[in-house]
């Protein structure tokens, strides 16, 4: 199933072109008045320079008038192959599609909303039949069955035609087209990015990427940098500006030797204030007692870190090199 890019606005389709694999761009003067466009000769030009297939509207009150606009827009340096001129249904419609087919050029019968019409179409030589599923679902009428419709009868005949899946609202109509079976579909850039999004493979994907992290970053690339040491002779209050200042929510504190005697948290703090009250505030840090603190050598891969942390369930892992503290390890380092 081909699959073009249904806009008029530059950024969105040198966005949707990067992809690499989309088969052309349709647009319409409808979309060149939204986005402010005066310049139509000049876009079309532009835009011919910018996607592999276009197709653009050539209007008329007759079939020679439609066939000359479009004799006149070739004129342009646009290329007969990759230009794919679109004209409304209509009885003249259908008479210019087979002017125009005669000459080679490349035709998209659309505004097609019966079967009737497009089957005028496909019998004029139409390269594309393009009815419209979102308009006619606006209007209450089961345009599915309609498209299923046209992919039969040119399956059923054997016409040289293409149908196309247009005016899609929704990433349901482009499941709807797959599951029909049309040749083309063509999609605004606003539905075609949400094509590939799924939850379950964000988590997934999430998941491979964090666990291939664990097995090839070491612990001292992990840490942002920022070693938040004091030395014991620190009073409390001095330390709890030192937390704010190192924005952790612990600080590993060092003997004067540079040797680690603990670690100081927010949560200590906490107890020492519930237990103890304000007083404790005038103390030094060499006046608490600490528990052995949890250490990582910096040059461990990051799974031995998420085993230790699992291990002894902290948030924080003091990180050393010989045995002095570079830095801390959060557990949120481990998804960074």
């Amino acid at each position: 199933m081909e699959l073009y890019l249904d806009s008029a606005n530059l950024k969105e389709i040198e966005e949707g072109f990067k992809l690499g694999f989309l088969n052309g761009l349709t647009t319409t003067p409808t979309f060149m008045q939204k986005e402010g466009i005066t310049d139509i000769d000049g876009t079309i030009v532009k835009l011919s320079k910018m996607v592999p297939v276009l197709q653009i509207e050539a209007l008329g009150n007759t079939a020679e008038d439609v066939l000359a606009e479009a004799e006149r827009q070739i004129k342009l340096g646009l290329d007969p192959q990759k230009t794919v001129f679109k004209i409304p249904v209509s009885l003249e419609g259908v008479r210019a599609c087979k002017l125009l087919r005669d000459k080679g050029y490349l035709v998209n019968i659309h505004l097609v909303y019966t079967l009737q019409q497009a089957y005028m179409a496909m019998q004029a030589g139409a390269t594309y039949v393009c009815p419209l599923v979102g308009r006619l679902q606006d209007q209450g009428h089961d345009a599915l069955a309609l498209v299923e419709q046209c992919v039969d009868a040119v399956e059923l005949y054997g016409y040289d035609t293409k149908i196309m899946f247009s005016s899609v609202r929704t990433v349901e109509h482009v499941r709807n087209a797959i599951n029909i079976g049309v040749h083309t579909i063509t999609v605004p850039l606003k539905i075609l990015k949400q094509l590939t999004e799924n939850n379950f493979t964000t988590v997934g994907t999430d998941q491979f990427i964090m666990d291939t992290r664990l097995m090839m970053v070491k612990v001292k690339e992990a840490i942002n940098g920022v070693n938040p040491i004091v030395t014991e002779d620190t009073n409390i209050t001095d330390a709890i500006i030192k937390l704010t200042e190192y924005n952790f929510g612990a600080i590993t504190v060092v003997r004067n030797d540079g040797s680690i005697k603990g670690v100081f948290t927010d949560g200590s703090l906490r107890k020492l204030l519930g237990d103890k009250g304000r007083d404790i505030l005038t103390k030094k840090l060499s006046d608490l007692e600490y528990r052995e603190p949890i250490t990582i050598d910096g040059n461990v891969l990051l799974n031995d870190a998420n085993i230790l942390f699992k291990k002894t369930n902290v948030d924080t892992i003091v990180v050393t090199d010989n045995g002095k503290p570079v830095g801390m390890l959060d557990i949120q380092d481990l998804k960074s």
